[in-house]
């Protein structure tokens, strides 16, 4: 075998330009699957880390009616029968397996009211009631100050956190711990400023996505959800946020957590608003079960390239043959087998079209590289592709290299040395 390998790259070495010729289709056809496995991959990759989070595993379960997020803007609005969630509500849902922490909150997108800090204003912002676990379960982190103490809530302290698009918008250049803002009429404590991750960026998929970010330009207002009932002067039922620890589980989390909260809902009217776990999962696999067929095909069509590919061995391996009928008719005549003639023309085509595969993948890696820095699009290699070029590449020239190398094994040895 290793002879036979020698031979092959031997006779690759003698003829440059045709061996570079014959391998220039398997070049193409590999570097064009490599190439569309690594965007898709990638996208893929992308898709799953906007929509669900990388790290995060957070689900969110809000009250809904007919399929419809509920929003809660007055008194009026409040569905009948949904209780404030309890703190055995609460424990509960953190006891549950695979939730690693637990959150209820109330929100309020604020259009008819303003943030006021001296003559200075914020409007159209989003204002939260939050417990004690709220930053720690969305992963916010604290910038600079304090989060809420127990003592905030108990005490009922109009105190205030900030995320930095509410402190640069209301505050400018002034350090806005310590300071007071005046909400509804109430004042409030500034005492922290939290963000988000430094890379965070907004998924807008769709209308109620960009609207939602709108909100969010304005900056996030928390308070303590004790605090709640003072401005808004009722109690409210809130959502809740779940953590997972594995991204895999967060769908049976929220749903979990949705059916111990609708057991707390007494009335069972048709129009009921009951608690929903979004199903962040279901959306990733539909979108990406729809970038899979999408890859499919495309790979069909790239393997088209191989096949071409693989007619240009076989041919290039039956000029081969006949270039070399001597050579085969004279190791014939001094005992060869069938076996080894057959062997070294399979190697030979084996090596040539692994080598063309080993080169795909490489400029199949290029070419994704090139797409994501000049586009966008995410990239990501996938190593059992990569392998799995290679060994289709080597495939493939065993296949388009039989033919040959059986002709070249069925040789008469007297007619074979009887050629020029």
């Amino acid at each position: 075998m290793l002879e036979n390998i020698r031979l092959a790259f031997q006779g690759i070495a003698s003829h440059k330009m045709r061996s570079f010729l014959t391998m220039l289709g398997i070049i193409i056809g590999i570097a064009s699957i490599m190439s569309i496995v690594s965007t898709i991959k990638g996208t893929n990759d992308a898709l799953k880390e906007k929509l669900v989070g990388s790290g995060n595993n957070t689900v969110e379960v809000n009250l809904s009616s007919g399929g419809e997020q509920l929003s809660i803007y007055d008194a009026s609005s409040i569905p009948e029968g949904v209780p404030v969630v309890s703190d055995e509500i609460m424990q509960k849902i953190r006891d549950l397996d695979n939730v690693v922490s637990a959150t209820a909150y109330n929100k309020r997108f604020v259009m008819d009211n303003s943030m006021y800090y001296g003559d200075d204003s914020v409007t159209s912002f989003n204002m939260y009631g939050v417990d004690d676990q709220y930053f720690h379960t969305i992963g916010y982190k604290l910038k600079s100050g304090r989060t809420f103490l127990d003592s905030d809530y108990t005490k009922f302290r109009k105190v205030m956190i900030l995320d930095q698009t509410a402190a640069v918008k209301l505050f400018a250049d002034v350090n806005p711990l310590g300071k007071t803002v005046e909400y509804g009429g109430q004042p409030f404590t500034i005492v922290g400023i939290v963000s988000k991750d430094d890379d965070y960026e907004p998924d807008i998929q769709n209308v109620y996505d960009y609207y939602s970010n709108l909100d969010e330009s304005n900056g996030l207002f928390f308070i303590p959800k004790a605090d709640w009932p003072i401005i808004f002067n009722y109690d409210e039922p809130e959502n809740v946020i779940v953590k997972a620890d594995v991204t895999e589980e967060m769908t049976k989390a929220g749903q979990s957590a949705a059916k111990i909260l609708n057991s707390a809902i007494r009335s069972n009217s048709e129009n009921q608003a009951t608690y929903q776990a979004q199903d962040l999962l279901g959306m990733v696999k539909k979108q990406q079960q729809l970038a899979q067929n999408t890859k499919k095909q495309l790979i069909w069509i790239a393997g088209i390239s191989l096949l071409v590919g693989a007619i240009g061995v076989m041919n290039i391996m039956l000029v081969s043959v006949t270039e070399r009928t001597s050579e085969i008719g004279l190791k014939k005549a001094i005992g060869a087998q069938k076996s080894a003639i057959l062997g070294q023309f399979l190697t030979e085509a084996a090596v040539l079209t692994t080598m063309g595969g080993l080169i795909g993948v490489a400029v199949g890696f290029a070419l994704s590289y090139l797409i994501h820095r000049f586009s966008g699009i995410p990239a990501a290699i996938s190593v059992p592709w990569s392998a799995g070029a290679v060994l289709i590449s080597m495939l493939i020239g065993l296949i388009s290299g039989f033919l040959p190398a059986q002709k070249a094994a069925n040789m008469d040895p007297i007619e074979a040395l009887r050629r020029e």
